[in-house]
C-alpha cells in the first residue's frame, strides 16, 4: 500500500492536481491514526475502565480494522486499470474509455485526445527507455536486476539512494511511531494517571499530527526542502530535550508535580507538530523527485521498505529502552532528530550526530523547485537530460511539438545511454 498508492494516484490524476494529490497520501495517514485514536478512546469505555472492562474494548477496534480491510480488497475489483498501464499493454481503446470515466467528459473533447496523447508519449518513452538502457535483458527479472544494479554501481543514482534510504532511517528514528505505538504508555509514565486521561492524551495526538500536516502540503513548495527539515528537526529536539529533563527531575514525584506532567505532555504534542509539517512529508517527497524516471519505482521501493525496517526497529526497542533507560529514551531521539539539521549536539550520540549532521547540511541539495534535468545536473548525472530529450523527439514524432525542437537530442540520449551501460 506504500508504494502502490502513490504510484496510482500519480497515474490517475489530472496533471494540474498530480502533486497536491499524492502530497495527501500523509493528510490520509494522520487521518486514519486520529479515527484509531479516538476509537480506541471511545471504545475502552465499553465495560468499564477498570478490571470489570469487557473484552469488546480491544476487540471491536481490530474487528473494525478487519471490516475496513475487506472493503478495501473488494473495492479494489472495481477500480479501474490506468491508462497509463493499458497503454504499455496496447489497450489503447480501454485507456481511452478509462479516462472518459474518470474525467467525465466526452470521448471528443479535445483536452481528453491531448492527455491521452501525452500517455502515449509516457508509454513509449518507457519501452524505449527499457529497449536501449538494458540491451540483453529477455525476462522481467533480468530487467529488474539491472534497474537495482543500475541503482547501486551508478555513482550519481547511489548518492540519491543513500540520501532517500537515510531519510527514512532518520524520519523513523526521530520516535514518532514510538509515541504514537506507545503513547498510552508514554502517558502514564509522565504522570497521567487513568485509562480516560492517558487516551485522551493520546487522541490529542492524533489532532494535531492531523492538522500540522496541512501547512506543508499548502507551502512545501514555497518554503523548500531544507527549510522545513531545519526548523522541524529543531523543533522535534527542543521538544524532546524538554521532556527528557522533566522525566529525569520529576519521575519520582508526578504525583505531587501535576503541572509538570501536563508540561511534558505539552511538549509531545509539540514534538508532534513539528514531525507533522516538516519531516513526515518530506521523506515521501524527496525520493519521488529526485530520481529519474527509469528507476524511479525501483528506488522509491528501496526507500519505503527502509522505512518498514527502521519503523519495525523503533517499535521492538521503544518498551525496552522505556524500561531499561527511561528518560534517556527521548534523549536518543533527540539525536534523531537533529540529524537533518546543523548546529545542535546530542547528550549520548553526539559523534555520530555531528557526522551525519554535516553530511546532510553539505551533501543534501534543496530540491525545491528544480526540473528533472536540472536535478539529474545536482547529482552529477547526465541521465535526466537523456530522458528529456528522448522524450522530445518522441513528442515531436507524435505531433505534440514542432519538428524543429530539439535537435541536439540524440547525442544527450546516447551520452545517458552510454552512462548507465558502463554499469
Amino acid at each position: 500500500m506504500s508504494m502502490v498508492v502513490p504510484l496510482y494516484l500519480s497515474e490517475l490524476a489530472p496533471p494540474n492536481l498530480r502533486g497536491s494529490l499524492v502530497a495527501l497520501q500523509q493528510l490520509g495517514i494522520t487521518v486514519g491514526i486520529m479515527v484509531a485514536f479516538w476509537l480506541d478512546y471511545g471504545t475502552q469505555h465499553i465495560g468499564g475502565t477498570g478490571d470489570g472492562q469487557s473484552p469488546a474494548a480491544w476487540r471491536l477496534p481490530l474487528a473494525l480494522q478487519c471490516v475496513l480491510s475487506m472493503i478495501l480488497a473488494g473495492g479494489t475489483f472495481f477500480l479501474p486499470y490506468t491508462p497509463r498501464w493499458l497503454l504499455m499493454k496496447d489497450r489503447e481503446e480501454e485507456a481511452l474509455l478509462t479516462l472518459v470515466r474518470i474525467r467525465r467528459v466526452p470521448q471528443t473533447d479535445p483536452r481528453l485526445k491531448l492527455e491521452l496523447l501525452e500517455i502515449k508519449v509516457a508509454a513509449r518513452f518507457d519501452n524505449e527507455t527499457t529497449a536501449e538502457m538494458y540491451p540483453g535483458a529477455i525476462s522481467k527479472l533480468q530487467l529488474a536486476v539491472r534497474r537495482y544494479k543500475s541503482l547501486f554501481v551508478v555513482r550519481h543514482l547511489n548518492r540519491r539512494l543513500l540520501i532517500a534510504c537515510l531519510l527514512q532511517v532518520i524520519q523513523q528514528f526521530t520516535g514518532i511511531n514510538a509515541i504514537i505505538y506507545y503513547a498510552p504508555k508514554i502517558f502514564q509514565n509522565i504522570g497521567l494517571s487513568g485509562n480516560s486521561v492517558d487516551l485522551l492524551a493520546t487522541g490529542v495526538v492524533g489532532v494535531i499530527n492531523f492538522f500540522s500536516t496541512v501547512p506543508a502540503i499548502m507551502y512545501m513548495d514555497r518554503w523548500g526542502r531544507k527549510k522545513v527539515l531545519l526548523i522541524g528537526g529543531v523543533g522535534m529536539g527542543v521538544s524532546q530535550l524538554i521532556v527528557g529533563t522533566l522525566y529525569a527531575v520529576y519521575r519520582d514525584s508526578w504525583a505531587s508535580n501535576k503541572p509538570a506532567g501536563w508540561a511534558a505532555a505539552f511538549f509531545v504534542w509539540a514534538y508532534i507538530a513539528n514531525f507533522a509539517f516538516s519531516i513526515g512529508c518530506v521523506n515521501w517527497i524527496i525520493p519521488s523527485e529526485i530520481f529519474p524516471p527509469g528507476v524511479r519505482s525501483q528506488a522509491v521501493g528501496l526507500a519505503i521498505g527502509t522505512n518498514w525496517l527502521s519503523n519495525f526497529i523503533v517499535a521492538l526497542i521503544t518498551p525496552r529502552m522505556l524500561e531499561a533507560i527511561t528518560f534517556g529514551t527521548f534523549y536518543f531521539f533527540l539525536g534523531k532528530c537533529m540529524l537533518p539539521v546543523l548546529g545542535f549536539r546530542t547528550l549520548t550520540f553526539s559523534a555520530v550526530c555531528v557526522i551525519l549532521i554535516v553530511w546532510v547540511f553539505f551533501f543534501v541539495p534543496e530540491t525545491k523547485g528544480v526540473r528533472i534535468e536540472e536535478m539529474d545536473k545536482l547529482f552529477g548525472g547526465n541521465q535526466g537530460a537523456a530522458d528529456m530529450a528522448r522524450m522530445a523527439i518522441i513528442r515531436r514524432e507524435l505531433g505534440l511539438i514542432p519538428d524543429g525542437a530539439n535537435m541536439k537530442a540524440k547525442e544527450d540520449v546516447d551520452m545517458g545511454v552510454s552512462e548507465i551501460e558502463k554499469a
